[in-house]
């Protein structure tokens, strides 16, 4: 392990699970990340929040049910789940939190990119694990500042995952890596080891890798949005028994038959070196993208393509009868995932938000109806007023939504091409997406769309006033005082022990079950 006062290296050929948890212990005790990485992360966990209770507000299945599980496991000295101050099991509280977050699959995103040191991995990664250190924090009576502190820690240990190692090149879910940095956290905040977080990442790399075929098949299941938590309830279970004793395996990422090593064999030694920063800006999370609405963020330069020609040229949304076809060009893997063809004929909300033909076309069929009610001034001046007007929201994912007619024939008439080379070697740096919609008078051309809104790269969009319309949307549908809950989600890093204690103490709505 080499140190700098900015900075952690983890080389391969130490004992990198040790060093993770040292690491854990260490930032938490002395990080200094700069304002601007606390801003941004509670950006996240506010979004992150409001995506949840929004789920559960609409009765979607699995946060509904994993919430009223956690309720039968009351504990005196426990955490509360979302919407309430009833105590129950930290690892029941943090399984039906993190699932409510990642419910909608609008969360916050990263593509595993840093380029100057050559870590281009490209490994998806969502903000699903804050809920691990609320919970945490709560559990040690800390305040808002120190679970904010947890949070960048948890995003920059995956995040750094993320740029090493592609999981899903070997079909393993991309929640692996979430959970390492959860159970690390979750110790290190507890007063846990350094030895004692190394056996709890031990055990969960030994007993519980998931496979992406949670991901696969003809309609997706509650297991695609459950996996992160399903995940992290175990990684805590291992934190916990490691602290009451349980010998994990030890130094397990050089451990030469465990899943790193199987499918990236090396003479000894871990397959990669890991950066881990201490302080300043160069963070993981500052990499990390927003989702302006619901949708898979693979499809967010597409969107974003669409958008600027419906703006460019408004006769599309007026007159959409004149569309003959759509195609979208983009690369591997966004045309291996939400282009496959199963995606083509969506039935589920959890296939459709993984169907480009579906997302493209429930925007463009929403760009239509504005325009048929508002006019031209409907879409907005800007790029930023069009992604406000038309974000994407949970009924677009309905039933009813899911098998309107007007979405089906645009679907119809949407062709999804894998752009080869040229496209593949721009991503992860951003999300190669070219749109090109013809009429019956000729051809328009949305051009390369590298960086979108949202995107970390992104510098023309006002992504504190996009993300404003998505947390009052989401807040709205959520809990009855959601401007209050936004204000106080915003507070975190202020938040004093008390008021972290009740941070998720709110009275839900109930809008009845989601179809």
């Amino acid at each position: 392990m080499s140190e700098t006062t900015s900075s952690r290296v983890l080389a391969r050929n130490t004992n990198q699970a040790l060093g993770i948890g040292q690491y854990a212990i260490d930032f938490l005790r002395e990080g200094k990340p700069s304002q601007a990485v606390l801003d941004r992360t509670t950006l996240f966990h506010t979004d992150a929040v409001l995506c949840g209770v929004s789920a559960l507000a609409l009765g979607t299945n699995a946060p509904v049910l994993l919430r009223k599980e956690a309720l039968g496991y009351r504990d005196k000295n426990g955490v509360p789940v979302f919407g309430g101050d009833k105590l129950v099991a930290p690892e029941k509280a943090i399984v039906a939190n993190c699932a409510a977050v990642r419910e909608w699959d609008s969360n916050g995103t990263n593509f595993g990119y840093r380029p100057e040191l050559n870590h281009t991995a490209g490994e998806f990664g969502h903000n699903d694990f804050y809920p691990v250190a609320i919970a945490a924090a709560q559990l040690a009576k800390e305040d808002g500042l120190m679970a904010l502190r947890a949070m960048v820690c948890i995003d920059e240990i995956r995040g750094r995952l993320a740029e090493v190692f592609s999981l899903k090149t070997y079909k393993i879910d991309h929640v692996v890596h979430g959970a390492i940095a959860s159970a690390a956290v979750y110790g290190a905040i507890l007063g846990a080891t350094a030895d004692e977080i190394e056996g709890a990442i031990g055990m969960f790399v030994a007993h519980a890798i998931p496979w992406r075929a949670i991901r696969a098949g003809k309609q997706l299941s509650d297991s695609k949005g459950a996996s992160a938590a399903i995940s992290t309830e175990f990684a805590v279970l291992c934190m916990q028994r490691s602290m009451r004793g349980f010998m994990g395996p030890r130094d397990i990422l050089r451990n030469p038959e465990n899943m790193f090593r199987q499918f990236q064999p090396t003479q000894g030694d871990s397959p990669f070196d890991l950066h881990l920063s201490m302080s300043g800006d160069d963070f993981a999370v500052m990499g990390m993208h927003f989702k302006l609405g619901l949708y898979e963020h693979q499809s967010a330069g597409a969107l974003q393509g669409v958008i600027d020609l419906v703006q460019g040229h408004p006769e599309l949304a007026e007159k959409p009868d004149c569309i003959k076809s759509i195609v979208i060009t983009a690369y591997e893997p966004a045309f291996g995932i939400i282009g496959d063809p199963a995606k083509r004929d969506p039935k589920t909300r959890q296939s459709a938000d993984h169907s480009m033909l579906y997302i493209v076309s429930t925007l463009l069929r929403k760009a239509i109806e504005c325009v048929a009610s508002n006019g031209r001034a409907g879409l907005g001046a800007s790029s930023d007023d069009a992604w406000k007007n038309l974000m994407l929201e949970p009924q677009d994912y309905g039933s009813e939504a899911i098998f309107n007619p007007n979405t089906r024939a645009l679907m119809a008439k949407i062709q999804f091409e894998h752009g080869g080379a040229e496209f593949d070697r721009r991503y992860p740096e951003g999300i190669p997406t070219q749109v090109k919609i013809t009429t019956d008078t000729g051809t328009h051309d949305s051009g390369l769309v590298m960086f979108p809104g949202g995107h970390a790269r992104n510098t023309t969009a006002n992504l504190n006033d996009i993300l404003a319309t998505k947390f009052s949307m989401m807040g709205k549908l959520g809990v009855k005082k959601s401007k209050g809950l936004i204000a106080t989600l915003g507070q975190l890093g202020s938040l004093n022990r008390k008021q972290l204690a009740a941070v998720y103490d709110f009275e839900l709505l109930d809008r009845g079950t989601f179809e």
